[in-house]
């Protein structure tokens, strides 16, 4: 016979409802954060983005304009709004957008433009008219026909803006004409009717739109006091324009601004320049490609308020355009433009390998807040291992009975775990294996000793008491 049967008490296993808890709770958060950053995601690139553009003079047309076209895009609750900033003209419009204040400009063409500036729409075409007054009195001098005639005259000039004298320049230069020996007279254009009735000047010089209200009304008041106008053609405007790139060889139409006889009489040939619209080089490309298509949506909506909206035009895409082109422009203009998918379809794959990776994770992460439930059950099945020797050597039934409730107690425990996933399949058919083998050895066990006559199971509980005495 052995000693008496020493068994351990097993401590008692952790809580399954606080690792039950702490996985719920890990995974709310997961779902959570997963939901957010989704939500974040379509928010970021479905939210308005709104730009700067710089514009002036103050109550131009290109004002107008810019305004009116706020307007459509906040009404048509597009993917870019705008923000109009008002400065003194297309010079202090280029040098915002250069140190980077705006995103989008209003810039002549025939100005330096900034290095980071990339065409996005041409706004309109500007024409140069040239035309003499005949004067009256002292002051009335030999009719001026041609732009060779002009040295020795005063040239009176349209407009504040500086851009407009080096214009004149440009084309006395082309015609061997020096600038020095004319004298250039500038005077604002709301002054331009006086200006004309004054005689203070020989041929004035307006630059704008073929149809510009500013250079009719110069015209008209030229007409009413002096008579009908000289047009002066500018017939070297193709070696002007092979010359600086930035101008464009035209004509004015006969009859342009009207009367009878029409004014002009003829065709007129000249030189035209654009203003355009331009991006700072730094904008997003599906940005610009948005603000593109908007503009040329709503152009048609402008047309009845602002007719020079009908002369918007798409930018010259080509690769030696004086102004290189935004390549969010050029997607739109060639029918390149991106998709959804295209444009973010990297980032889908993206969040779902991070979402993988993210569930991955989140069952490591479970299995590891497992891990002591896990341990605990190893130790049971271990303790259970123990129990089927340790029943092989009971002397006594109670003992048996003793280690059954404790078999029954493991057990309990062992299908918890299995609920809560902390031990697999596999590990359950091998706890029923050793379970099975000890039921065998208790009731292997329990047959010997009730086989064995009531004395002698008395005296070997007696000698296991001395031995452990």
């Amino acid at each position: 016979m052995t000693g008496g049967l020493d068994l351990a008490e097993t401590p008692s296993p952790p809580s399954p409802r606080s690792a039950a808890r702490k996985t719920a709770l890990v995974s709310l958060a997961l779902v959570l954060a997963i939901i957010g950053a989704l939500v974040g995601g379509y928010y970021f690139a479905m939210r308005p983005v709104t730009l700067k553009i710089a514009v002036g003079p103050a109550n131009s047309d290109d004002v107008k304009v810019v305004q009116a076209l706020t307007q459509a895009f906040t009404q048509s609750k597009g993917q870019v709004r705008l923000r109009p900033i008002q400065t003194d003209g297309a010079t202090a419009s280029a040098n915002a957008l250069a140190e980077g204040k705006v995103d989008l400009a209003i810039v002549r063409g025939d100005l330096d433009v900034p290095k980071n500036a990339q065409a996005v729409a041409t706004l309109r075409k500007n024409v140069v008219v040239l035309w003499s007054v005949p004067g009256k009195g002292k002051k009335r001098g030999a009719k001026i026909t041609k732009i060779s005639q002009l040295a020795g005259h005063r040239v009176g000039v349209v407009g504040r803006t500086q851009a407009n004298v080096n214009l004149l320049k440009v084309i006395l230069q082309q015609y061997n004409v020096d600038p020095a020996k004319v004298e250039i007279v500038q005077f604002p254009a709301n002054e331009v009717a006086e200006a004309i009735k004054a005689q203070k000047a020989d041929v004035y010089l307006a630059a704008g739109p073929v149809n510009s209200k500013i250079t009719a009304d110069a015209i008209a008041a030229s007409t009413k006091d002096f008579g009908a106008p000289s047009f002066l053609a500018i017939e070297s405007a193709d070696a002007i324009a092979q010359n600086h790139p930035v101008y464009e060889a035209s004509e004015i139409p006969a009859g342009t601004y009207g009367g009878s006889p029409a004014r002009p009489d003829d065709e007129v040939k000249t030189i035209s320049f654009s203003h355009h619209v331009v991006a700072r080089k730094g904008v997003s490309e599906t940005t610009i490609a948005a603000f593109t298509r908007q503009l040329f949506a709503v152009r048609q909506q402008l047309v009845t308020e602002f007719p020079l909206a009908a002369k918007i035009e798409t930018p010259d895409t080509d690769k030696d355009a004086v102004i290189p082109v935004h390549p969010g422009a050029a997607a739109f203009v060639d029918g390149e433009e991106k998709t959804f998918l295209d444009k973010y379809s990297d980032y889908i794959w993206w969040s779902l390998m991070a979402l993988s990776a993210m569930g991955s994770i989140g069952a490591w992460f479970a299995g590891y807040l497992k891990k002591d439930e896990r341990d605990n059950n190893n130790h049971q099945r271990e303790r259970l291992l123990d129990m089927i020797a340790a029943a092989r050597r009971c002397e006594t039934t109670e003992e048996l009975d003793q280690m059954q409730t404790e078999a029954d107690e493991i057990l309990r425990d062992t299908l918890r775990c299995f609920d809560h996933g902390a031990i697999e399949e596999a590990a359950l058919t091998a706890f029923n294996i050793a379970l099975d083998q000890f039921h065998a050895a208790v009731a292997d066990r329990k047959a010997v000793l009730f086989s064995l006559p009531q004395n002698l199971q008395r005296a070997g509980a007696q000698f296991r008491a001395a031995g452990n005495a």
